[in-house]
Order: C-alpha cells, then sequence, then structure tokens
C-alpha cells in the first residue's frame, strides 16, 4: 500500500510517499481502507519532533513510526475479534492520535477509538476533519462547564478548533462572539456565531463585553492581554503556550484560577455527545482545501504557516471517488 512515510524529525520535506506493508487487524482492532486524511498542527508537531516534549511520545532521538497521520475517514474493510458494534462496510471517521498511521491507503486501529459513522450526505473529504479540532474543543468547553447563556469569546475562529469551538459553544446554548481575519468573516459567520469580530479592523479586547470564558484556539494572545475582559468567574485558555500551560497547573497555588488548559482525558459522556453531533451533521469541519496524496508535503507546509482557515484534507483515492 501507499504511505506517506519520515524516518526522521525535520521539516515537511522529510514526508515522502512510499510502498509499505499493509498492515492486518489485531483482536479488537479495525482495518479501515482510509479515502481521506487530514494535516494538521498535531501532524507537524509529530513530524519536526517539537517542541521538544513531543518526543517523549514519539521517540527521543528518532521516531517510534513511520507513518504519520491522527485523522481520517474511510470504509471499514476487515474487523478483528472481539469487535462488536463495526462490521465491513461501515463509513467511519475518527481519531487516532495514540497509533497514528491515517497518512496511508489502510489503517489499524482499536476499536474503541474516537470514531463516528459518516452521515449518509457527508463525503469522505467532508468527513475527514470532523475529529481532531473538535475533540480539543470539546475538552476545553468541558472543563469550563460552558451551559447555555454563558459568553464564550473564541479568537481564531477561523482555524480548525476556533471553528469547531463556535459550533460546539452554540450547541451548548451559549452567547458566541467569534474573532477572525478579514478574510475569513464571511465563512465563519456561517457557522452561526451570535457576532464576529474583524480583528484587523478592530481590537476585539477594548469592548465593553465581559465574558465567561475567553478561548484563544491559536496560542497569539495571552492571559494578561484577556484578563480584563472575563466575569469575575471568567476561564481564560489557550490551546498551546507553555505561559498558559504554566499558569493552568502552578495558578491555583497563589490562588489565581482564572487559567484553564485541557488536559487529554477520557471523557465518555462527552465523546459521546460530539460522535453524536457528528453523525448527525450537526457539527460541519470548516476546510480550507483538499490535497491530492502526491502533494501531502505541500499541505505540511501549509499547515507549518499558522495561517490556514479550517482544515487541509487529503484525498488519498482518486477525487470523483471522494462520495
Amino acid at each position: 500500500m501507499r504511505a506517506a512515510v519520515r524516518d526522521r524529525y525535520g521539516p515537511p520535506d522529510v514526508v515522502r510517499l512510499a510502498e509499505v506493508p499493509r498492515p492486518s487487524p489485531a483482536a479488537g482492532q479495525l482495518l479501515v481502507r482510509v479515502r481521506a486524511t487530514t494535516v494538521n498542527r498535531t501532524d507537524c508537531a509529530y513530524r519536526s519532533g517539537t517542541p521538544a516534549v513531543m518526543r517523549f511520545f514519539s521517540g527521543l532521538r528518532k521516531p517510534n513510526t513511520s507513518i504519520l497521520g491522527t485523522e481520517f475517514a474511510g470504509v471499514v474493510d476487515e474487523v478483528g475479534g472481539g469487535v462488536d458494534g463495526f462490521r465491513a462496510g461501515d463509513r467511519i471517521c475518527g481519531w487516532c492520535e495514540n497509533s497514528l498511521g491515517a497518512h496511508a491507503e489502510f489503517l489499524t486501529l482499536d476499536a474503541r477509538s474516537l470514531i463516528a459513522r459518516i452521515p449518509a450526505d457527508r463525503t469522505y473529504a467532508q468527513a475527514a476533519p470532523s475529529m481532531e479540532g473538535s475533540h480539543y474543543a470539546l475538552a476545553l468547553l468541558r472543563l469550563a462547564k460552558v451551559q447555555a447563556g454563558d459568553r464564550v469569546l473564541i479568537y481564531g475562529a477561523s482555524g480548525t478548533i476556533g471553528s469547531a469551538a463556535v459550533q460546539l459553544s452554540r450547541s451548548l446554548g451559549a452567547d458566541v462572539t467569534a474573532v477572525c481575519g478579514t478574510e475569513s468573516i464571511a465563512r465563519v459567520a456561517g457557522l452561526g456565531p451570535d457576532r464576529v469580530v474583524d480583528y484587523q479592523r478592530e481590537d476585539f479586547t477594548r469592548g465593553k463585553q465581559r465574558y465567561d470564558l475567553v478561548f484563544d484556539a491559536v496560542g497569539k494572545t495571552s492571559y494578561a492581554t484577556c484578563r480584563h475582559m472575563l466575569e469575575p468567574d471568567g476561564l481564560f485558555s489557550a490551546s498551546e503556550g507553555w505561559g498558559t500551560i504554566f499558569r493552568a497547573v502552578f495558578g491555583p497555588l497563589v490562588r489565581d484560577r482564572r487559567v484553564v488548559f485541557p488536559f487529554p482525558r477520557r471523557d465518555a459522556e462527552g465523546i459521546r455527545w460530539l460522535t453524536g453531533l457528528v453523525e448527525s451533521g450537526e457539527f460541519e469541519p470548516l476546510i480550507e482545501r483538499i490535497y491530492p496524496f502526491e502533494q501531502i508535503v505541500d499541505a505540511y507546509r501549509r499547515a507549518e504557516t499558522g495561517e490556514k482557515v479550517g482544515s487541509l484534507v487529503i484525498d488519498v483515492d482518486r477525487a470523483d471517488e471522494l462520495t
């Protein structure tokens, strides 16, 4: 089978297409024929080995696995022993950060992974970016206990995580202010926020509104910048940044609990809610571009710019088969 592989850490050019053995499912696993995948910030971190902490998970000196890819959409090709709930032919999408391997024509993963069935009216390309941004956004919203009536501001609302956070916040009944650049205004407005702020024309930190949650989905602002925007019990979080992580861990020691960071944990109830939104079609990922598999390195280069709007999808099959 074809796969995008790399045998060392480095820039996008370390990735190349190669023929590798097709995997077989073990007990408790699914073998999935991957029809579409994505390139996201998580993939870039695993590929480059930066920040350095990533290497504790992926290999200190060289990568433990050659095939990257954390997100996919495809068809169940084979079911391993002891698996209930799935059968060959099921159209599914999912998230496989623990095992990686989605940048290939076939993928094996634990049947207990974050997996959803693809709605009948959604293509594989549309379904592939359903889980990466949404599960990060879900973790933050659950940690912040966002509920109906809360006022939420999302900075970086045109990105994968930000666009997911807008939609999930609206599903929870929150009043949502989305912040993005001029070129993304129309697309972000289509996600259903109550208002959209163009940060290139207006300083979103100078408004009079106060929020129960300010979420920086791109890691480009700070608690110090946004603190005055919070309600007395309001919270701040960012999707990345050591300053946010440090404050989230050590803030409670000095009685400052206003910065939170969604460290990974298994949230069965939240995952059921998220997969329900995906399967019903209520959550629709924002997509910037679909690349052919042969141009996956170009997708990595685009992801590295930090300027993409939504997700970068990789067409593993021919484009006319993405149905």
